[in-house]
């Protein structure tokens, strides 16, 4: 799963300056690991830099070394929270309202400045807000009186 980029070195020390797509806590929790470049690279320290993080891995400690990852793309495991949607999740499941009613299937989830939107196979889109209720291939929506209408 694609979480970030890394930006450029920092120091001497091997720091990176890292852009992650997702403020989860266990995207930048030492020990979490992420993959560049061929290989995991596990979290030793991250501190948030205004829109950025200045993350250390372990036994990455050469500034030459760590330059060669910059503008690389990050990618980590999923992270197990039942809190959280995901697209990989979303993608292929029925979409019905509260009250049962159906309303077809995700085919897409398009991301958008102020919600992501799913995309359902009758070209209908539905803010990410009104999921209620969401897992095994199923997501339970509340959209507002008209969202479907023409």
């Amino acid at each position: 799963m694609h979480v970030g980029r890394i930006a450029r070195a920092h120091g001497v020390r091997g720091a990176l300056y890292v852009q992650l797509f997702s403020d989860h806590p266990d995207r930048h929790a030492i020990g979490s690991r992420l993959w560049a470049f061929g290989e995991w690279y596990v979290i030793a320290s991250a501190k948030k830099q205004q829109d950025r993080w200045l993350i250390e891995f372990d036994g990455l400690n050469d500034r030459n070394v760590a330059q060669r990852l910059a503008n690389q793309d990050l990618y980590g495991e999923p992270i197990d929270d039942p809190a959280v949607l995901w697209v990989h999740d979303m993608v292929g499941s029925q979409v019905v309202g509260v009250n049962g009613e159906e309303f077809g299937t995700c085919v897409s989830v398009i991301d958008n400045p102020a919600h992501p939107l799913i995309e359902l196979d009758s070209g209908n889109l539905v803010p990410v807000p009104f999921v209620v209720l969401h897992g095994d291939g199923l997501i339970t929506i509340d959209p507002p009186e008209g969202l479907f209408e023409v």
